[in-house]
């Protein structure tokens, strides 16, 4: 099935269904279905089948409208992260060489465009639908490659995993240039709305649940805090919701218990990244409710392998995963590719375990990743940029424990001789040059990193330092 499809025939099967819901403006699936029809044409007229068009712009239907119309036509939709600060972003945008970039200010335009002839339709679900980058371990971030298999595999996993009920309503607080878009697609392919929000804000997002009557949402735990420690919580009715999905990070067991006693719905956790085009390991309702009882440790677990999916652990632990959903590659990236595939197989860069009820557990990272709030930080892209500063001889960063942000980012450094550098004046010098997401938190100085015989940084020991300096 090719991603334009789960429109088209979702327009044809119940055309007067809410699809899409933005702000004061709904869009029936006919509606939407039209939109990406005049929006295809107006690619198909500037571009050629393989070109790359980069968008740059915050979540608005338009950008909807552009995941499903620029691979109908054979034309891959780069979705830039709009969190980066703008160096960055030209980066990505070099990357894919698009002939086209579209910016939120711009998009308003495809509203005003006129049907418009279609002279192709690509019909190859092995093309390449969208791209997506994700954080690069060996400094710049990588461009998964999505293809339209691989995206429809993500969804039919996660349809397989999470029934969606006939009257459900889905709210999508995520940006659209995460891969958590996949969502989307998975609600339009059951034929039910989705309402979308600029952004999450807690307030906006709870009145948004109670105006649209939405039952089930995606999040992460640190989102789910947010919404319960809000001191307006109490004034919106959400005793819609019937359930709660979130990835990214564990989900500590005062929230979930106070998720499941307050919001009365169920909970669900999906692992998964970017080139799995979604998520392939679930943690069900059922899981959750023991775990808030009396079997806390499942919380630690990320869940079943789903049912298109397949996993093995390689002799060090580390997670294999193949399936449809894997991606083929990343954008230009020979030697990325030829690390992270291997006879089929992509090494996902977790270790883990299974228990004997077939749980799996992650309990290690091979890859340098730090989870901040639901966003993947490399911790070399960011320790590059900070080795230029003047002051510093050398620099770790990595990931420490965050009750609220589950892990944050901190830089232990050692200062130039004949220097004295802040750690206010640092994490100053960072602003504009690193995403607010990627920059440190917290600035430790030392008079040394500790490093084996050849000289190599041990993270693990400065994990541990770091740890012990902020108890």
């Amino acid at each position: 099935m090719l991603l334009h499809e789960v429109v088209e025939f979702a327009a044809v099967r119940t055309p007067d269904t809410t699809a899409l819901v933005f702000e004061d403006r709904s869009w029936t699936f006919a509606e939407l279905w039209a939109d990406i029809e005049v929006a295809a044409g107006w690619l198909a007229e500037r571009t050629d089948p393989g070109d790359r068009i980069a968008i740059v712009s915050d979540n608005r239907p338009e950008v909807v409208v552009l995941m499903y119309a620029a691979p109908m036509v054979g034309v891959v939709a780069m979705f830039a992260n709009t969190r980066l600060v703008e160096s960055e972003i030209a980066d990505l945008i070099a990357d894919v060489s698009p002939v086209l970039e579209l910016r939120s200010d711009e998009l308003g335009e495809l509203s005003a465009v006129q049907n418009v002839g279609r002279e192709r339709i690509a019909t190859d679900d092995r093309a390449t639908a969208w791209i997506i980058h994700t954080s690069g371990t060996t400094g710049r971030p990588k461009g998964a490659m999505l293809t339209h298999r691989s995206l429809m595999a993500g969804v039919m996993a996660t349809a397989l995993a999470r029934p969606v009920g006939p009257d459900d309503t889905y709210l999508f607080p995520f940006p659209l240039f995460h891969v958590a878009s996949y969502g989307v697609v998975h609600l339009h392919f059951r034929g039910r709305p989705v309402v979308l929000v600029p952004k999450f804000d807690a307030v906006p997002v709870m009145a948004a649940i109670e105006r649209h009557r939405v039952t089930t949402i995606s999040l992460a735990p640190t989102m789910i805090a947010m919404l319960l420690d809000h001191p307006e919580r109490a004034s919106f009715d959400l005793s819609s919701l019937r359930h709660v999905f979130y990835g990214a990070s564990a989900i500590p067991r005062d929230v979930l218990q106070r998720g499941l006693a307050e919001f009365g719905c169920g909970f669900g956790q999906g692992y998964g990244m970017t080139e799995l085009s979604g998520n392939a390991v679930f943690l069900d309702a059922e899981a959750h409710r023991r775990a808030a009882v009396d079997e806390p440790h499942l919380l630690s677990s990320c869940g079943k392998v789903g049912p298109l999916a397949a996993i093995r652990l390689a002799d060090d632990g580390e997670i294999l995963i193949r399936g449809d959903q894997v991606v083929p590659g990343y954008w230009d990236r020979p030697e990325a590719n030829e690390a992270a595939f291997v006879d089929g197989w992509f090494r996902t860069g977790d270790i883990g375990r299974f228990d004997d009820e077939g749980y799996l557990y992650i309990v290690d990272r091979s890859k340098d990743i730090i989870v901040s709030g639901g966003e993947n930080v490399a911790s070399l892209e960011v320790e590059d940029v900070l080795s230029e500063h003047p002051d510093l001889a050398a620099v770790a960063v990595v990931g420490v424990p965050d009750e609220r942000w589950g892990e944050r980012v901190v830089l232990v450094a050692v200062a130039r001789p004949g220097t004295d550098p802040s750690a206010d004046g640092v994490m100053a010098w960072a602003r504009g040059r690193l995403a607010g997401f990627k920059r440190p938190r917290q600035v430790l100085f030392v008079d040394e990193l500790p490093t084996n015989a050849s000289g190599k940084v041990l993270k693990r020991e400065v994990r541990n330092l770091a740890a012990e300096r902020l108890r």
